[in-house]
């Protein structure tokens, strides 16, 4: 359920029903040739797949996150860490106060990867509180059938590269990119990072079949409802 299509009533109803919730969590940042928004995009639609036959609320996804490397290219939204951890504790606790005990966090960028730690922490400050946090893309199954196909995967090439990412004015190149020096870019500050990586893709082929990504796809969305399904531990007293 999106919780855009339901008001208040129909929140509380459903956490009364089911202390399960999701929150997704994303970023606007370049992707090379793709939308600025790929990372929100697959974190909201593997989410809204993964939960719509359960019938547990999908919260709107969070569209910033942490992306200093990329401050140079335009368009790209960076938060600071803290920043990003304060607001993700504010919604974790206007969701526990809205009833819900069990979220799933589905993460779909990796500069998030802080978000985890701070799931730990806000558990040991409430013992009535279950946090998950998902990577989707890199959750064991997943990660293990994108590399049966291509073990080049990575920012802005193929694995990023889904019919509902892609924009029609900007097709993807033919063939593929040399991989770029991943620790001189991670050593750089934004400007000569831009330098190495160009248009923004780490290396590897830019796009593959569509059947390829919907295999990816499939076990994304399956992996990620099994971890909506559970198991979860005996929540405690808050």
């Amino acid at each position: 359920m999106n919780v855009a299509d339901m008001n208040w009533r129909d929140v509380e109803a459903a956490a009364a029903r089911d202390p399960r919730c999701i929150l997704p969590i994303g970023s606007t940042e370049q992707h090379a040739q793709l939308s600025l928004c790929v990372d929100m995009i697959l974190a909201e639609k593997v989410a809204g797949d993964a939960a719509r036959p359960l019938d547990v609320p999908v919260f709107p996804v969070m569209p910033y996150g942490l992306a200093p490397y990329f401050n140079a290219y335009p368009g790209t939204i960076c938060l600071r860490v803290e920043t990003l951890m304060a607001v993700i504790r504010d919604i974790v606790a206007s969701l526990r106060r809205a009833g819900f005990r069990r979220i799933l966090i589905v993460n779909g960028h990796g500069g998030n990867n802080p978000v985890g730690a701070l799931a730990q922490e806000l558990m040991a400050e409430h013992g009535d509180l279950s946090i998950k946090f998902h990577n989707w893309w890199n959750a064991p199954q997943t990660w293990a059938t994108a590399q049966s196909i291509d073990t080049t995967g990575s920012h802005a090439n193929w694995m990023e590269n889904f019919p509902w990412t892609r924009l029609a004015h900007a097709p993807a190149p033919e063939g593929e990119k040399p991989m770029v020096d991943m620790a001189l870019m991670k050593a750089s500050a934004p400007a000569l990072a831009r330098e190495v990586l160009g248009d923004g893709s780490f290396g590897g082929r830019w796009q593959r079949p569509n059947e390829d990504m919907q295999a990816i796809w499939d076990t994304g969305v399956a992996e990620t409802r099994a971890a909506l399904e559970g198991p979860w531990p005996e929540l405690g007293n808050g």
